[in-house]
């Protein structure tokens, strides 16, 4: 089976990066269709030439995902998403700490 999907990361650039580098099936490229399985970040890709404030009007987020499945076997390419948004939300957890510590030491320091 094949075929395409758009879905919205709960996160932001960062976390669209962080997901598409831990993936090891999928290959980030612009165009979508074929037998191997692709996935692009709009915003950054085939959209980037366009203004952010008009990107968000058309729901191009930096959180949007273009995923082409191709004729992997389908419990492979979720296995891969899955350890993808696992690492990719542990480093967002990691990286929100690290800016609340930074918050509360500004605040103690007042």
């Amino acid at each position: 089976m094949s075929g395409m999907v758009s879905v919205y990361l709960n996160g932001d650039r960062k976390m669209s990066e962080d997901f598409v580098s831990h993936l090891k099936l999928f290959s980030l490229a612009e165009s979508l269709g074929g037998v191997e399985s692709l996935i692009q970040i709009p915003s950054l890709m085939a959209f980037v030439s366009v203004e952010k404030e008009t990107r968000d009007k058309l729901g191009i987020t930096d959180n949007l995902l273009r995923i082409s499945v191709g004729c992997e076997d389908q419990k492979d390419l979720i296995a891969d998403m899955d350890q993808a948004l696992k690492k990719a939300y542990s480093a967002k957890g990691k990286r929100d700490r690290k800016r609340l510590l930074k918050q509360e030491r500004r605040t103690n320091k007042q």
